[in-house]
């Protein structure tokens, strides 16, 4: 998929682990997981504006675009 997750990156430069936001958010540690390895296939915007809320940044921080990424079959 060209969409890339950098959560990982933005938790490390707040400090926060990943336990720690899902207990913010109130998101199952497995669900974030699911996120940050970017492996989800979607995201409510509840869920994002509750991710950026807590790392106070934008959704633009936590998602890119890779055209250059193989995409998956579906």
């Amino acid at each position: 998929m060209a969409i890339i997750i950098t959560l990982d990156r933005m938790l490390q430069e707040r400090g926060m682990t990943l336990s720690e936001l899902a207990g913010r958010v109130d998101l199952t540690l497995a669900n974030l997981s699911i996120l940050k390895t970017g492996k989800a296939r979607a995201i409510r915007f509840s869920t994002l504006d509750a991710i950026c809320r807590e790392l106070q940044c934008t959704p633009g921080d936590l998602l890119g675009h890779d055209p250059s990424r193989p995409q998956e079959a579906e």
